[in-house]
């Protein structure tokens, strides 16, 4: 596919650096939301516009409304078909980023909350795809879904998990599953469980997640 259609297959955002960029930082929004939700994670994480900021839509429009990635059949299996499609586009859209910015994988962080982290985690841990500096994993999970899995034998990108304890939506036990997964390879992780439902603590994201993306792009 051509770099500009795969680029135009998906609706984006983008936030551009204060100068020359020091790497791409790419937020996935989570279910039933938009490519505005994320936003203004931007510029929480990266207060210096060090970095290109992209945030795309999902492909899929179902109910109750906003996009979505994947349809959910069960939270922690994402529906095959679904996921294999928006998958294969999001591929495509990354890798026409990589071609349009000229900012490779290595200088790259995927990140999301709820089903953008397992979006993130997919591209970023996919056995066809080029490892990324680091993955942003909030609120969200590894995937278990047929025809794909995680490909643990090459060097990890570093890890950066946050989750709440009381997220009624996505259970923290699900990130645990995805902390023990990773500590079995060489991942560099961070991993923070607030008392929190399903949403973002701010002050894991001050205190941690912006020196963790200033040290992963540095």
């Amino acid at each position: 596919m051509a770099t500009d259609d795969a680029l135009d297959a998906l609706t984006f955002r983008v936030r551009e650096p204060a100068g020359e960029p020091a790497g791409l930082l790419v937020l996935h929004h989570g279910r039933a939301t938009d490519e505005n939700d994320l936003f203004p994670l931007l510029d929480a994480l990266d207060p210096e516009r060090r970095l290109l900021g992209v945030t795309p839509r999902g492909p899929l429009s179902l109910p109750p409304g906003g996009a979505h990635w994947y349809v959910v059949p069960r939270v922690g299996y994402p529906d095959p078909e679904t996921f294999d499609s928006t998958y294969a586009a999001l591929a495509a859209f990354h890798d026409a980023l990589t071609a349009k910015t000229g900012i490779p994988p290595e200088r790259t962080v995927l990140g999301g909350f709820s089903q953008g982290t397992v979006m993130s985690y997919a591209l970023g841990l996919g056995p066809d795809r080029p490892r990324p500096a680091g993955i942003l994993a909030l609120s969200g999970f590894i995937p278990t879904v047929s025809g794909w899995a995680p490909d643990l034998r090459r060097s990890a990108p570093r890890i950066a998990i946050g989750h709440g304890t009381h997220d009624p939506i996505i259970p923290v036990d699900l990130a645990r599953q995805a902390r023990d997964t990773l500590e079995s390879t060489d991942a560099d992780i961070i991993y923070k469980e607030s008392p929190m439902a399903h949403t973002i603590d701010p002050a894991f994201l001050q205190d941690r997640l912006v020196p963790w993306l200033r040290d992963t792009l540095a």
